[in-house]
């Protein structure tokens, strides 16, 4: 209740007014804007009214809307208002009228009439104590002027939490920086909402100012950015998700921003905000979408800029192109829309914008046929803010919607505007008009439709460009206006000057202005009839002469708009129609008919298919007579390509017969396929002319088919047109149909054909382009359909290929040449015979060919003909004849070539010199070239080439010597391609070897003299080869080739070398091994010099690679017979380091047990024949000289120390162990093997014994070799071992059992059977054997069996300890033996038990006795932890036995070692063990020994002293209250001697310092504290007594000092006790009474022990007093005992500390004697002081009075009256710090009783 209470009460005081505090009041008065606190708190409520009215007054000048405040808040009657009195009501309208007004005079508050008008409502209102929060955020914008500052310093304690970021700065006085308020806003989202509220609420109101929307529009985009960039994470959902939070925050502040259209500067942070979530915030087009609905909502011409530049923004981040319809609907009612955004593109990025603008804009215009749409996309395209892209899909929509236009009246309305703005796009000028123009080139719609659907022209520059093709313009730069047709139709002239024909192949002068005519009339079927009948075309005539139809064919040929060559065929069939002649042979249009069905736009074939049919009705329906049809007229047989012999003869006419099948039989059943696909008519014309051999057909459709002679006829026919014409897209087109038929009996295409490409190759490079761009063909297209009419039987057509690729034709023509490499290779596979091999060696001519820099036609054909022959499959005739053509090194020496090469060593080539390096740089160059095409050609497959191959890399070798280079890559060419023959020998054995084309020697030479690697790889790989195939071959070479590998292969640190070793050793060591079995001769000594190669290159072998190398190796030449020689070689190489031996190890673990054991074998052999006088394979294994081994002892040392390593390895005995408990063949192998290596290492032992090391060496074999077998057969083994006299050797045997005890698990029944069994052996050598070492080996073995195995077999442990305690082994003299028994010792009693505890006797007294003399000893610390080891597990397990005289002996030993220097190991032995006798030994026999122990313990010193008080200490935490009360006296006797610990070392002369002393007492104290927490009053209370009594009276009465020292440390305890106890004990007080005041009255100022122990006796009787519950201090006979002594003792205050415990002592018993009558008698007592002539004694006494007045206040101040007198006086007094101190007492009094001592002292 107290505590809730004393909230309350404090809650209360936090939000009084302090109505009745006039001193608070006071202060809040003070508070001003404008002037001091000093002179505000002065100023009455009138006087301010009247200064702060006449600021209010000014500010209703400035502003009208301030004097509806004049009859509120700063009316007269408002002098009168007080707050504090008003309902909640009234003040909730005061409050309305105060916001009201600061939102209104926010704008003003740089002006002194508004700081003025805030002053009254500070002071009247105090505004800034109930409305802060309205108050900051209003002076929030001045945040850097002065005023802000003035502000925050009369902010009342606690502000509003959204401002608490202003608490530094209120603190300070210094104004908040802008990156404070928009960290707070980032940080704080209460602040953030609190200033839009505001900002929304005074633009609401419409008393909005700039400065306040500037400021918070700065503010929120930098908090915005922040919150956005704070929203940032590692994953995109969680970032999403925070910042979809920080937008719906700011949602509904936006919304009323952009709702208010009077407030232009708030729209305007509007935008701002809306700018900054869309570049940082990663919205999605949903919410991007109807932020820009929202924005575009309600704004006036003063906010349209800059709402376009947000709007550009929010485009820029939105995916979506087109904008909403809403959103186009508002653009659109902007005036000049198209100026602001061209305006607004110089600055920002308006171009998504404005695209999405006339996407949807175009749409509205398809929908809705708004018009205005139109000029708005027109002036957006033409002011370039658009990209390329965009503006080509605007371009194309529009495009689109104008195809789509239908017949309604409100789209036929539309067309003349949608026509009108295409045109104007279409002939704008520059980079804009180009890019229109490319859209119209490269849409889908068909233009031609679109613009007969608009009756407009929207491409007027291809009327211009198709019309220049004959005439040359004036000027390139002008664009001449577009002429009416009929003005062009009146320019034409009537008759034409000499022309006959328009296909003529001069220039016409007539054609361009006739074309721009007809252009121009296509656009009117008036216009097209009034061109028709132009007199200049002869359109009566146009059957006997050329020049009507000859215009109509040139025009529906060339590249015109679609419209432009369909009505020309319409025309020209119109006219067939029409003709009054029925019987004409118009063969001559036929071609041009052909080739308009080719053409890529289907009206243009269709009206194709019109004429064909037209020209059927020109002949006969039946065939009356031949003699008829020959009579027919041929139109334009004469001049049709120009008058002249050279046109007309060579143009080849079909029969009328001929013609009329061919319309009937193969064009017009077809039409309908060739006007569905362009491609169709190619198909059509090569199934109807080819021979049948070359397509497909019945015998049926065979007889109806045309004959040969009419097809052959026809392809004569149509290639004559195509040499002729000059059109060449006819060319193209016609080219492209009959290059798919091959001939027609003996007639091929190449024959009828090739003058084509042979002229196409006559023109020049500029003539070709001009006439292919003429023709709007593709050159390479063309190039490609010439080169396709040359087949692979034609001889003229191949020799042109080759003209044209070695330059001898069309030199400056590099594309003509890329297409004749590309027919070529086309041609290739059908290439026969000799066509072929000269063709290749053409080719290879013309790429080894080296032309001038200037030559490009014969760089590019090198070039071309190179990569030609590297991909093209070359056959062997072509690859031999390559290789006959080479150069050869004699052909190019001075001397004369011989008969016979002359050979050198090693397969060299004689030397001689060469005429001409560059001769010799030629030669190499065309060897390379030609042995990369063998190389690229699969030589696999062309076993031929061996021999020239070999051949070649002899060539090499003397090119290398000439050139001074290794040719290395020459050479690897050559033997790549070698080694993938050889591989196809070795896969198909069928193919026969040419042995006397294999050159060993040069493989040698390549391995053995040649620095690459990769030649070398290769050469080695090709050796290894022939060791397959023929193995007779290469033997005689094996030896240098393995010589040279250890040298440089074997260091390789790449796959690839390690991949040739590998094959190398698989394939040519095997028939080696085969030769040397064969011989005589020991195979590891004929071997030996092979060996030797591998084992030098060993230290450059990557580590990584060395054991698959040699395990390779190993079993390649046989593990048995070579394994052990590796091994030794190694070891006499290197040494038996440790790499040495991990890869032995790692070596031999890769064979089986048997090949590992057998090779052991082999290797003592070998060690034993190293040590005869006479070694005999030996010395060619290690490859010694002739001498023979210099030191065969240390040679046989260094490999013997290899084999314990292979032999003590863990798979070795895993699997060994494995095989042998299997009773078959191999086991009993491995044990012959076993028993045989044991008889080895045996008799090796006996030869060398008399050399030490030799001998350890074998019993380190021994060892490992022991080690092998299983447990229980080891021990067998082992008792043998045992009894030969060789102590070492016995030695090693038992720590090898004592390993294998370490690795054997515990859960094997079989070692630990064996284990156990061997105990009695071991304890037999403890006991007889006089060697220490063995014993001590003996003693740990039995330590780690028993420790492992001794809970199993009890007796046979329990024998082993009887043994160990004995004096064979504990009784001996040696330090060692002693530690390793007491350790084992240790052991057993853990096994044991009570099972050890007759062995105890004797153990104990040795083992203490041991401990002893290791204290006194510098090197017995292990003796002196062993024996600590052994005693913590006796009082571990068999407590009971440590008790009596071997308890207290450990105890005195404990103290020595204690104040010895041992090291932290011994301590922490010695420490353990006490703390556990502590807890496990009987509570009596511990606290009896302790009793007997403290003396000396305390002599040693405080170490041991410390380490007692811990024992006992632990002790008295173990044990219960039951056991602490039963042996109480004991423990009583124990802190007497602890008390009087202080006493005695001060009479001591080796006596602990006061500190140490104290500590301990500390120490011990604490412990008694413990010790009473678990006794009861009865039992404490009697030894309370005689402690008190012990203290005071025990000592003689002339030992004053030694008494004084004993209380010291008893009033020490006491003062712990009654602080810990409490109220508890108080009663314990009444047997210190006396002894306290004889303390007190007895005091001796001059001695500091008696003052330090009046010091004590004062603090207990001050924790007494505190504690004090039960009014013990207020009966009577107490405090009349202690309180005249405490008083009289202020007289002494000069000599004895008063101040620091006398007063506290006399206050407390004032507090704990709580009776008027005792505080009158205290009060009496202290006044007499007063009147002391000692001045300090006056000034204890005022200052115990002030202690008094402090503690008991208005309780002790009761007695005011009688202290008043003495007051006075004192106020008088003659020392000034008594007058000071009393002056102190008095405000004391004045501040406990609430009113001033002045009257009362008057």
């Amino acid at each position: 209740m107290a505590s809730a209470l004393a909230a309350q009460l404090s809650q209360i005081a936090a939000n009084s007014t302090n109505s009745l505090n006039l001193k608070a009041q006071k202060a809040a008065h003070s508070k001003s804007l404008i002037f001091e606190p000093r002179v505000a708190a002065s100023q009455s409520f009138d006087t301010l009214y009247t200064l702060c009215h006449e600021g209010f007054q000014e500010l209703c000048l400035l502003d009208g809307r301030f004097l509806e405040f004049q009859r509120g808040i700063f009316s007269e009657q408002s002098q009168e208002i007080d707050r504090t009195q008003m309902t909640t009501a009234e003040n909730t309208d005061l409050n309305k009228q105060i916001e009201a007004f600061l939102g209104l005079v926010g704008g003003r508050l740089r002006l002194n009439p508004g700081i003025k008008a805030v002053e009254w409502l500070v002071r009247r209102f105090r505004v800034h104590e109930h409305n802060t929060h309205f108050l900051l955020t209003t002076f929030l914008p001045y945040h850097t002027l002065p005023i802000f500052n003035t502000l925050m310093s009369i902010l009342p304690f606690k502000i509003p939490g959204d401002f608490k970021f202003l608490q530094p700065y209120v603190r300070s006085l210094t104004s908040p920086s802008r990156h404070a308020i928009v960290q707070a806003a980032i940080t704080n989202s209460t602040f953030m909402a609190t200033l839009n509220s505001y900002v929304i609420r005074i633009s609401r109101s419409r008393v909005h100012y700039p400065a306040l929307l500037a400021f918070w529009a700065g503010v929120m985009t930098e908090s915005v950015g922040g919150l956005l960039d704070r929203a940032r994470s590692g994953r995109k959902g969680v970032q999403q998700q925070n910042e979809q939070d920080v937008i719906l925050k700011l949602i509904p502040t936006l919304n009323e921003g952009l709702a208010m259209k009077d407030v232009p500067d708030l729209r305007l942070g509007c935008y701002m905000l809306l700018s900054v979530m869309a570049s940082k915030g990663g919205l999605d087009d949903k919410i991007l979408t109807a932020m820009m609905e929202a924005l575009v909502l309600g704004w006036r011409a003063d906010t349209i800029t800059s709402g376009l530049v947000c709007l550009s923004v929010l485009a820029n981040h939105r995916a979506a192109k087109q904008l909403t319809r809403r959103l186009t609907k508002e653009l659109m009612k902007i005036e000049n829309l198209p100026k602001l955004l061209i305006n607004i593109s110089q600055q920002r990025r308006v171009d998504k914008l404005a695209n999405g603008l006339c996407l949807s804009l175009t749409d509205r215009l398809k929908k809705q046929g708004d018009l205005r749409a139109l000029s708005i996309i027109q002036e957006i395209i033409e002011s370039q803010i658009l990209s390329d892209q965009q503006s080509g899909v605007v371009l194309k929509s529009l495009l689109l919607v104008a195809h789509q236009l239908d017949d309604s009246p409100e789209q036929i309305t539309l067309r003349p505007h949608l026509a009108s703005t295409l045109v104007g796009l279409a002939q704008l000028a520059g980079h804009t008009g180009d890019l229109v123009r490319g859209v119209l080139r490269d849409t889908e719609v068909d233009i031609d439709e679109l613009e007969m659907k608009l009756q407009t022209t929207i491409r007027p520059e291809l009327l211009q460009a198709s019309t220049t093709d004959d005439a040359i313009m004036e000027d390139a730069t002008t664009e001449p206006a577009a002429p009416s047709f009929q003005s062009l139709f009146d320019s034409l002239p009537t008759r034409t000057a000499a022309e006959s024909s328009f296909l003529c192949h001069d220039t016409s002068h007539v054609y361009p202005d006739l074309c721009r005519a007809f252009l121009s009339s296509t656009a009117s079927e008036a216009d097209l009839h009034t061109f028709d009948a132009a007199p200049i075309l002869r359109r009566e005539t146009a059957l006997e002469d050329s020049l009507y139809l000859t215009f109509y064919m040139r025009t529906w040929s060339a590249p015109h708009p679609v419209l432009a060559r369909a009505s020309a065929l319409q025309l020209t069939t119109n006219f067939l129609l029409e003709s009054k002649m029925t019987s004409v042979d118009v063969q001559a249009v036929l071609p041009y008919a052909v080739s308009a069905l080719s053409d890529p736009a289907a009206k243009v074939r269709r009206a194709a298919a019109d004429l064909l049919i037209a020209m059927n009705h020109l002949y006969p329906e039946t065939i009356e007579s031949k003699k008829e049809l020959k009579n027919l007229p041929r139109w334009g047989s004469e001049d049709l390509y120009g008058p002249g012999p050279e046109t007309t003869t060579t143009l080849k006419w079909l029969t009328a017969d001929v013609v009329m099948r061919l319309l009937r039989e193969i064009l017009i059943p077809s039409l309908e396929e060739c006007v569905l696909d362009a491609k169709a008519i190619q198909t059509i014309l090569q199934r109807a002319i080819q021979s049948q051999s070359h397509s497909e057909g019945s015998a049926k459709a065979d007889s109806t088919r045309l004959p040969q002679t009419a097809r052959a006829s026809i392809l004569s026919f149509f290639a004559s047109h195509v040499v002729q014409t000059p059109q060449y897209s006819v060319k193209l087109r016609l080219l492209a149909s009959l290059n798919q038929v091959r001939s027609v009996g003996s007639l091929t295409r190449t024959k009828i054909l090739l003058p084509v490409l042979q002229q196409w190759a006559s023109l020049s490079v500029e003539e070709a382009s001009r006439y292919c761009r003429e023709a709007e063909v593709n050159e390479v297209d063309f190039d490609d359909e010439c080169f396709s009419v040359i087949t692979s039987n034609d001889e003229e057509g191949l020799q042109l290929l080759a003209q044209i690729i070695k330059g001898e034709a069309a030199s400056d023509r590099p594309t003509l040449l890329t297409a004749a490499f590309k027919r070529l290779r086309s041609l290739w596979s059908s290439l026969k015979g000799h066509s072929r091999l000269t063709t290749a060696q053409m080719l290879i001519a013309t790429a080894l060919s080296q032309p001038s820099k200037s030559d490009h036609h014969t760089q590019l054909a090198a070039q071309t003909a190179s990569q030609f022959l590297g991909s093209a499959s070359l056959t062997t005739d072509i690859l031999l004849s390559f290789m006959d053509d080479l150069p050869t090194a004699a052909s190019m020496t001075d001397k004369p070539p011989v008969s016979k090469r002359r050979r050198t060593s090693h397969g060299e080539v004689a030397r001689s010199s060469i005429r001409d390096p560059k001769e010799l740089s030629d030669a190499i160059r065309k060897v390379t070239f030609v042995l990369q095409l063998i190389d690229s050609s699969s030589p696999g497959t062309h076993p031929e080439l061996l021999g020239g191959l070999f051949g070649i890399l002899a060539e090499i070798q003397h090119f290398k010597a000439q050139a001074t280079s290794e040719l290395a890559y020459l050479q690897g060419l050559v033997l790549s391609s070698l080694f993938s023959i050889l591989q196809a020998f070795r896969s198909n054995p069928k193919l026969k070897l040419d042995r006397a084309a294999i050159r060993t020697d040069l493989l040698v030479d390549c391995v053995q003299k040649t620095a690459s690697p990769q030649v070398q790889n290769a050469a080695l790989l090709i050796v290894a080869s022939l060791a397959d195939i023929a193995p007779e071959l290469v033997l005689h070479s094996v030896m240098p080739i393995f010589t040279f590998m250890g040298n440089s292969v074997l260091r390789q640190n790449d796959d690839y070398s390690a991949h040739v070793i590998s094959q190398t050793i698989r394939e040519v060591i095997p028939p080696l091994i085969s030769s040397l079995r064969k011989g005589k001769t020991n195979i590891v000594s004929g071997a030996a010099e092979l060996l030797l190669s591998f084992v030098a290159a060993f230290e450059h072998v990557p580590s990584h690679r060395r054991k698959g190398l040699f395990t390779s190796l190993v079993q390649t030449l046989g593990s048995e017979d070579f394994l052990f020689a590796i091994l030794a070689m190694l070891v006499n190489k290197y040494g038996p380091t440790e790499s040495i031996k991990n890869f032995a190890v790692d070596l031999t673990s890769s064979f089986r047990v048997e090949t590992q054991l057998l090779s052991v074998a082999k290797y003592l052999d070998l060690v034993s024949d190293i040590l005869k006088p006479k070694p005999t394979y030996s010395v060619a294994i290690l490859n010694t000289n002739d001498d023979g081994l210099s030191d065969p002892s240390a040679v046989a040392f260094a490999e013997m120390r290899l084999l314990p390593a292979i032999l003590s390895q863990r798979a070795l005995v895993k699997q060994a162990g494995k095989i042998l408990e299997r009773d078959d063949m191999d086991s009993s192998r491995i044990r012959d093997l076993y028993s045989s290596l044991l008889e080895s290492i045996l008799g090796l032992a006996d030869v060398v014994k008399e050399e030490a090391q030799l001998h350890s060496s074998c019993g380190d074999i021994l060892e490992a070799l022991l080690g092998l077998l299983s447990t229980s057969e080891f021990l067998k083994s082992a008792e043998d071992l045992l009894n030969r006299p060789n102590d070492s050797l016995r030695r090693k045997i038992l720590r090898a059992l004592e390993v294998r005890v370490d690795q054997e698990s515990t859960s094997n029944a079989a070692s630990r059977t064996a284990m156990l069994g061997f105990l009695p052996q071991l304890t037999a050598i403890i006991r007889e054997s006089k060697d220490v070492l063995y014993k001590h080996t003996a003693v740990a073995c039995v330590d780690k069996i028993s420790e492992k195995y001794g809970k199993k077999d009890l007796e046979a442990v329990s024998a082993a300890a009887e043994t160990i305690a004995s004096e064979d082994c504990l009784g001996q003299s040696d330090d060692r033996l002693r530690v390793m028994a007491l350790l084992c010792l240790a052991s057993l009693v853990d096994i044991l038990r009570e099972g050890v505890v007759s062995i105890l006797p004797s153990a104990i007294p040795k083992t203490l006795e041991y401990m002893e003399l290791s204290v006194e000893r510098a090197d017995g610390q292990k003796l002196h932890n062993a024996g600590y080891a052994f005693m913590s597990a006796l009082i571990q397990h068999l407590p009971y036995m440590v008790s009596g005289p071997y308890l207290d002996r450990l105890l005195k030993i404990s103290n020595l070692s204690a104040e010895a220097d041992l090291d932290d190991d011994a301590d922490e032995s010695r420490v353990q063990c006490l703390h556990l006798a502590a807890k496990q030994i009987d509570a009596k026999s511990l606290f009896v020994a302790l009793e007997k122990n403290w003396d000396l313990a305390a002599s040693q010193g405080p170490v041991a002293l410390h380490e007692y008080v811990e024992v006992l200490q632990n002790a008295v935490n173990k044990q219960p209250k039951s056991v602490i009360t039963k042996y109480s006296a004991i423990l009583s006797n124990i802190f007497k001697k602890a008390f009087d610990l202080r006493r005695q070392q001060t009479v001591s002369e080796r006596g602990f310092e006061s500190e140490v002393v104290t500590e301990l007492e500390d120490e011990l104290n604490d412990v008694a504290i413990k010790m009473i927490h678990k006794l009861n009053d009865a039992t404490f209370r009697p030894i309370f007594a005689g402690l008190v009594e012990w203290a005071s009276s025990s000592l003689p009465k002339k030992d004053t000092s030694g008494r004084v020292l004993r209380l010291q440390s008893l009033y020490g305890f006491i003062t712990l006790f009654f602080d810990n106890l409490k109220s508890i004990v108080t009663g314990y007080a009444s047997y210190l009474i006396e002894n306290a005041v004889d303390i007190l009255k007895n005091v001796n100022p001059k001695d500091e022990e008696s003052k330090k122990l009046w010091t004590r006796v004062l603090q207990t009787l001050v924790k007494c007093f505190e504690h004090d519950q039960d009014d013990f201090w207020q009966a009577p006979a107490h405090f009349s005992a202690v309180a005249p002594v405490l008083c009289t003792h202020l007289a002494y205050s000069s000599s004895l500390p008063v101040n620091e415990d006398l007063i506290s002592a006399v206050v407390e018993l004032a507090a704990a004697a709580d009776s008027s009558d005792h505080h009158k008698e205290l009060n009496g007592a202290i006044l007499k002081h007063m009147r002391s002539e000692s001045s300090s004694v006056r000034l204890a006494a005022v200052q115990c009075q002030q202690a008094m007045t402090d503690r008991l206040g208005e309780e002790w101040l009761s007695m005011l009256p009688e202290m008043l007198p003495f007051i006075s006086e004192l106020q008088e007094d003659d020392d000034d710090i008594v007058e000071r101190e009393t002056n102190r007492w008095i405000v004391k009094i004045e501040g406990v009783l609430g009113e001033s001592l002045d009257s009362m002292l008057q």
